[in-house]
């Protein structure tokens, strides 16, 4: 079946300016990666979708940190942030843009009404699977944004589709080489959610948060997976994730849809991170989360922004979607893959890794006793 890419130019004003390594320039680079492949065009379509109404963001907003942010976003784009002296009480230095940036604010909402759309059009059927270009804002809290993230499209949707549709399990999966933290604190004690967030081990990368053994609290204990892969972890740590834990989890929990986040930062020349992924593996996890869908009749929301190696990037997120969409695409990996990696030397390390996340959860699913 035909999916659906939300996709519109203004995205490109998600820019922090030079110098910084989120530019906007990612998402039209992406668009023209996968129409130079024309023989994919029949398998896809790319829809433009609205931006949020401010309704829209007080579902996961308090109203002065969405003040703050039109204000603050509009007076950077046109050089006046110096201007702003609270800026620390809403933001990380992280999100403070160099130079002259793009309309990011504007920019943040569009990705929350994307991620709207994409709920709506899976749950209409008219597509199983709806694919946000420029989502997973996974950083972003109600009233504080970190790590790039202003407003949190992946909550937004968890949320969505609770409050709209009424649904009763939803599933999570966050494949970013950074741990959800955002996320994990909108969802906390929400009992329609189940997330599993898979990332590099938090002693050795921001925001250090998502060990094995937080799984939730009270009520919700056992209801958050956390997986912290060790540095290097190559494709063959990813997929012993996925056989071991997050397909079994899965089929257990049985979820009515799931919002899958994250983009190419596991990648081995990521920049920013130490991960082992390679474009081969992107295409692996893309069809084990498309195994996943099956269990919800295919349904699934696809969030995906992250990845700091521009040249890798677009071959990466192509790889990733043909494994989640089915598209029939061969991308060629645009480095040298170090010798190392063809046989992933840290899956020991990982199992490890597993077997402890196991041990955690034990008591609450049936899949590991």
């Amino acid at each position: 079946m035909t999916a659906a890419i939300l996709y519109r130019d203004e995205l490109k004003e998600y820019d922090f300016g030079s110098g910084h390594p989120f530019r906007g320039d990612r998402y039209e680079n992406f668009i023209k990666f996968l129409k130079s492949h024309a023989s994919l065009e029949k398998y896809y379509d790319i829809l433009a979708a609205e931006p949020a109404t401010l309704t829209d963001l007080l579902r996961i907003c308090d109203c002065d940190y969405i003040d703050f942010n039109q204000e603050y976003y509009h007076a950077a784009s046109s050089g006046w942030v110096a201007y702003f002296e609270d800026f620390n009480h809403y933001h990380t230095l992280d999100n403070k843009p160099i130079g002259t940036p793009g309309e990011l604010e504007g920019a943040a909402r569009l990705i929350i009404g994307q991620a709207k759309m994409a709920c709506d059009l899976v749950q209409a059927g008219r597509y199983k699977k709806a694919i946000s270009i420029g989502g997973g804002m996974h950083h972003a809290r109600r009233r504080f944004g970190e790590g790039f993230c202003i407003y949190n499209d992946v909550a937004f949707a968890a949320l969505y589709l609770i409050e709209e549709y009424r649904l009763e399990r939803i599933l999570i999966l966050d494949t970013d080489a950074h741990a959800g933290n955002g996320t994990a604190e909108y969802i906390q004690e929400n009992p329609r959610v189940l997330f599993i967030d898979i990332h590099q081990d938090p002693h050795t990368i921001y925001p250090g948060t998502g060990f094995a053994s937080d799984i939730g609290i009270k009520n919700r204990a056992g209801m958050i997976f956390n997986i912290p892969l060790p540095l290097n972890a190559s494709d063959a740590s990813y997929q012993a994730a996925f056989d071991q834990i997050i397909l079994p989890v899965a089929q257990e929990y049985k979820p009515q849809i799931i919002i899958r986040n994250g983009g190419s930062d596991p990648h081995f020349d990521d920049g920013l991170t130490n991960l082992g992924m390679t474009i081969a593996g992107f295409r692996m996890m893309g069809e084990k989360v498309r195994e996943m869908a099956e269990i919800c009749q295919g349904k699934l929301i696809d969030l995906i922004a992250s990845g700091y190696n521009n040249h890798v990037l677009p071959s990466a997120w192509l790889s990733l979607l043909s494994g989640i969409a089915d598209f029939p695409a061969t991308v060629e990996e645009p480095v040298p893959v170090p010798p190392q990696l063809h046989q992933d030397t840290i899956l020991p390390e990982t199992q490890k890794v597993l077997d402890e996340v196991k041990k955690y959860h034990h008591d609450y699913w049936h899949c590991f006793r």
